[in-house]
């Protein structure tokens, strides 16, 4: 939790300060500069989140500074037009810039470093960041990649901050981390998830926007990988087909087993939460959207330890976009 006094101090100077991603780099310098006013405890906690493979998956961080006045929800997914100070902005992606890199996917809200994850009328009951309806999964965000392996291009944390709750502060923010998964399956479960015999659909945007709602499958894969002390786990929300009537079983197994030692928490304005996307798998309750424009406002970012490992991906004209 941030003392009032960084809040406020951080506050104003996020206040003044134009949209970051108009200048992604120099902004993201900037504000690292800002963020080092974090007590050096919390500033250290942050870090050893982000570089450890021993720390926890999930982290929420509190009393955060905010826009001193909100615009409506944007009802389609798209940034909001009528936005007019960055203070969100500018929390969100200096808290990213002391986990990794931020990171932009083509096929993902357009290649956009911010994402607005809001609830969209079309979108209510699918498994995708639009969904309100439906109980979101628990999942990994992965990428669609022309090679096969969805799970290796994907981000390494995500952050969420918190603009505005849900009306009626229902929606319920999940994490179950890897290591108690493991600890909850039968062993028998365990091997058969960690052999390569699931292959995991791509991202409910990917299919909608690109492949007319049609499947569209990974290479297979195992679901759980590394050592036991720090396992890896990789899940797509959109699905994930068993190869064999054994490995249907270990998944609805694998979800049983998340729901089990899952933590949760109602995001508020104001909080944000850090999410290790390798080291467990996520997942949202469902809750009442009217699309009225007060609806909860989230906004997120995509984050590499290094973007090295997939300038492959480089789209023309950007660092940062993949």
């Amino acid at each position: 939790m941030l003392p009032d006094s960084v809040r406020d101090a951080i506050g104003e100077l996020l206040e003044s300060s134009p949209d970051p991603v108009e200048d992604i780099d120099r902004s993201l310098t900037w504000l690292r500069v800002v963020f080092s006013a974090l007590p050096i405890d919390l500033l250290q906690g942050i870090l050893d989140f982000g570089r450890h493979a021993d720390t926890a998956g999930v982290a929420l961080v509190r009393n955060l500074p905010v826009d001193p006045e909100l615009p409506m929800t944007p009802v389609n997914g798209e940034p909001s037009p009528l936005k007019r100070t960055f203070v969100a902005e500018g929390v969100l992606l200096g808290l990213s810039q002391l986990l990794g890199e931020p990171v932009g996917v083509t096929t993902e809200k357009a290649g956009r470093l911010v994402h607005d994850v809001v609830p969209v009328s079309t979108g209510a009951r699918s498994q995708t960041n639009q969904s309100s309806a439906a109980f979101l999964n628990f999942h990994s965000d992965i990428v669609f990649d022309e090679f096969g392996r969805f799970d290796l291009p994907n981000p390494d944390f995500l952050v969420l901050n918190c603009l505005r709750q849900d009306r009626n502060r229902e929606a319920v923010t999940y994490y179950a981390d890897a290591r108690d998964v493991v600890g909850d399956l039968p062993a028998d479960v365990e091997e058969t998830l960690r052999t390569p015999q699931f292959r995991l659909n791509a991202p409910g945007s990917y299919v909608r926007d690109h492949a007319g709602g049609a499947a569209v499958l990974s290479d297979p894969i195992a679901i759980i990988s590394g050592p036991p002390a720090a396992p890896g786990i990789v899940v797509s929300a959109n699905g994930v087909v068993g190869l064999t009537a054994e490995a249907d079983t270990a998944l609805a197994q694998l979800q049983r087993s998340c729901r089990a030692v899952a933590h949760e928490v109602r995001l508020e304005r104001g909080t944000a939460l850090l999410i290790n996307n390798r080291k467990g798998l996520h997942a949202r309750s469902q809750f009442l959207a009217q699309h009225d424009g007060h609806d909860r406002w989230l906004q997120r970012t995509y984050l590499r330890r290094s973007l090295w490992d997939i300038r492959y991906r480089s789209a023309a004209g950007s660092r940062r976009v993949h």
